[in-house]
């Protein structure tokens, strides 16, 4: 795969995509965040992964997740800079009200004005010709 776009412009790296995670992948391209479910026993996980860690069952469903959440921890990353991202970059461990954490994104806020605690929402956004990623912006 090129590191550029048809129109030139470089891309984010890639996910690695393989048997436990490509139906999540999917779900997102379809404008859904998931979250794994264990079928034995309940417990929510994130990322998915093959086995429960809490009962060792390797049956799991998902659940829609509400994309509600609150900014549990975050970064701001100046440098170094790669291709593809746009600077500074908000990264950040989200709550989600479901329970279980996502890390992601955070866009659409001035980096200065994020805080742990903050209320977001999901956004699952085409970052680029072919890439759709689960960003969160600021909850209205």
């Amino acid at each position: 795969m090129s590191e550029g776009s048809s129109q030139g412009k470089p891309r984010r790296l890639r996910p690695v995509l393989g048997k436990d995670n490509g139906w999540w992948w999917e779900r997102i391209n379809a404008g859904e965040l998931t979250i794994q479910r264990c079928k034995q026993c309940g417990t929510l996980r994130h990322p998915p992964r093959p086995m429960c860690w809490k009962c060792h069952s390797l049956e799991w469903d998902y659940i829609v997740s509400s994309g509600k959440g609150k900014i549990y921890s975050y970064v701001v990353i100046h440098r170094p800079q790669f291709p593809g991202y746009e600077y500074p970059l908000v990264v950040a461990v989200i709550d989600l009200e479901e329970g279980t954490r996502i890390v992601s994104n955070v866009v659409g806020v001035d980096p200065k004005e994020v805080r742990s605690g903050m209320p977001v929402v999901v956004s699952i956004e085409q970052v680029d010709d072919e890439l759709k990623l689960p960003l969160f912006r600021p909850a209205a």
